[in-house]
């Protein structure tokens, strides 16, 4: 057999297949969310955004192409050219850019596009990937987590200076691949402690009833276990800690855009203001409980029909998909995120070096954060930040740089043979 036939014989067929789906019902609840039926025009009506979408569907293959047919060894070698160039790019869109929507995201020429940001992401990956390979690398040891830290953070505080907290935000997947690999876990314990108190300290209106609910528990926790000096002094630290962080979130939230702290606000008083910063979350969550069990029908959904939700072709297209589709179309989708995610682990877990399974593990989790924040954004579980949904939203960067960061995976995971020829 050839080695050609052998690397063909490799791909993983089924995640192109449950790409492709994805892509498709995308497409056609792109074409949803914008079908006038007073003007009604063609899905492939290039004026329309089902119809530019289709564009971007056609170069994005291209562009699977290209990545099929490079050598393997191209994405390692060109890792931290990549990340360097986005960095710059990020860091020049402001000054170059277009504003659209009071930011200024985008950079290009005439109509053609891209938002920096975005590709930054599988940049990113391979950089921590072509890192995080040598052998010597051992995140249980601070040099080494420090160093991996400052891989994420730089491009983080370059798009939050865009400002752009929304896809500063994903960066944070990574800690899901970090966790994998070795990082320690007494800083997940911490990182979700903070996130528990966050939730305490905004969602409780006075900080002394958070304060008070501290002290409590750390009085129960005394007087249930030993009550020794250095215990009680540990804990009492570790509250004081709580109590400084909850009243420092305060002071930091009121820092930010106003948009912003209207967005959290919302989060937890959905009734706060419908007609105005609640009217997003409101409108998707009419929209997708109006669909119940088995949708409108297609084309049929009548919040989606006269515009009731802003943005329904981007960060709220699940809407249109629980609406005209129902709970059925809704589980069909969801399943196939977690199918994809499901299968796309296992291939990070078959790789035969540490690149590839890096690499694999940080296209698990940026696709299942923005899965996981997109649909809970849309259902008012989380705060609207302006995030796509993977392969379904409209829009050219997204549809490309999700397409792009897959891909490469695939394409490593093809020639894992060879990958385990070269260690040896």
């Amino acid at each position: 057999m050839r080695q050609d036939d052998l690397y063909i014989n490799k791909i993983d067929w089924l995640t192109i297949f449950i790409y492709g789906a994805l892509v498709c019902i995308g497409w056609i609840n792109i074409y949803a969310a914008v079908y006038d039926e007073q003007a009604a025009k063609s899905i492939f009506d290039f004026s329309i955004n089902s119809g530019k979408q289709l564009v971007w569907i056609g170069t994005a293959v291209l562009l699977i192409t290209l990545i099929m047919v490079a050598d393997y060894r191209l994405f390692e070698n060109l890792s931290l050219i990549l990340y360097g160039l986005f960095l710059f790019l990020i860091l020049i869109t402001p000054y170059v850019g277009k504003e659209v929507n009071g930011q200024i995201l985008s950079i290009g020429f005439g109509n053609f596009r891209i938002q920096p940001a975005e590709f930054a992401k599988f940049a990113t990956a391979l950089t921590l990937a072509k890192y995080m390979e040598r052998p010597s690398v051992d995140l249980s040891q601070p040099k080494y987590q420090m160093q991996v830290l400052l891989i994420i953070m730089i491009p983080v505080i370059l798009i939050c200076l865009q400002p752009d907290y929304g896809s500063a935000m994903i960066y944070s997947a990574f800690f899901i691949m970090l966790y994998r690999e070795g990082m320690p876990q007494k800083y997940y314990a911490l990182a979700l402690t903070m996130v528990a108190v966050s939730l305490l300290a905004l969602g409780i209106e006075n900080n002394l009833y958070l304060v008070a609910g501290i002290v409590l528990v750390i009085i129960i926790i005394i007087l249930l276990g030993k009550k020794s000096v250095g215990r009680i002094i540990s804990l009492s630290l570790i509250g004081l800690l709580a109590i400084a962080y909850s009243y420092s979130l305060d002071y930091v939230v009121s820092k930010l855009p106003q948009h912003h702290q209207n967005r959290i606000m919302v989060l937890f008083n959905p009734d706060l203001d419908p007609l105005g910063v609640g009217w997003n979350v409101t409108q998707s969550k009419i929209a997708i409980g109006s669909g119940g069990f088995l949708g409108k029908g297609y084309l049929e959904g009548t919040q989606t029909k006269f515009d009731f939700v802003p943005e329904q072709h981007t960060d709220f297209i699940f809407c249109t998909l629980g609406e005209e589709f129902g709970w059925i179309g809704s589980l069909v989708v969801i399943f196939l995120f977690c199918a994809l995610l499901i299968r796309l682990i296992m291939l990070a877990e078959r790789q035969k070096n540490r690149f590839s399974r890096v690499y694999g593990y940080c296209v698990v989790s940026i696709l299942m954060f923005h899965f996981t924040i997109n649909i809970a954004m849309t259902i008012g579980l989380f705060p609207v930040i302006g995030i796509p949904l993977p392969f379904f939203s409209y829009g050219g960067s997204s549809l490309w740089s999700f397409t792009i960061l897959l891909f490469i995976f695939i394409k490593l995971d093809s020639h894992r043979i060879q990958l385990l020829g070269r260690m040896s």
